[in-house]
């Protein structure tokens, strides 16, 4: 499959949560502590939900969620692609609709990764300087 085989789309009734669960409560490093309830209460209260598709069956393949005030600043959170449909350009489809072409794309953005640094620094996320400050969960 080539990306031309998948859509992007941001309608949240359109989120296959039986996806998104299944893959933050078994693949996701940062996602497995949370409850199933969790999740959906996340995916519902999001300020904006993205996901990736494949064209020809519907099937949700990607997905990434964002929480915001919608002015200022958002937190990009559980972005995803599943193993067998990585390789296409759906991470960058995925933050290129949620970021870019959304109505965050002129917001302050932060996020929390171990492994993608190279994908979100094509869409302007750096480390932070000397003015962030993270406080941890207890």
């Amino acid at each position: 499959m080539t990306s031309l085989d998948y859509v992007f789309d941001d309608d949240p009734a359109r989120i296959q949560f039986d996806v998104v669960w299944g893959w933050l409560s078994t693949d996701a490093y940062w996602g497995r502590s949370r409850s199933r309830e969790d999740v959906a209460t996340q995916v519902a209260r999001a300020w904006r939900v993205v996901g990736a598709y494949r064209q020809d069956t519907g099937e949700q393949v990607g997905f990434a969620r964002a929480v915001s005030d919608g002015v200022t600043f958002a937190y990009l959170a559980d972005v995803f692609v599943l193993p067998d449909h990585r390789g296409n350009a759906l991470g960058k489809g995925l933050m290129r609709l949620m970021i870019d072409d959304g109505p965050g794309a002129h917001m302050r953005w932060t996020l929390f990764t171990n492994d993608a640094h190279g994908l979100y620094r094509q869409f302007g996320f750096a480390e932070p300087d000397e003015t962030a400050m993270v406080r941890p969960a207890s």
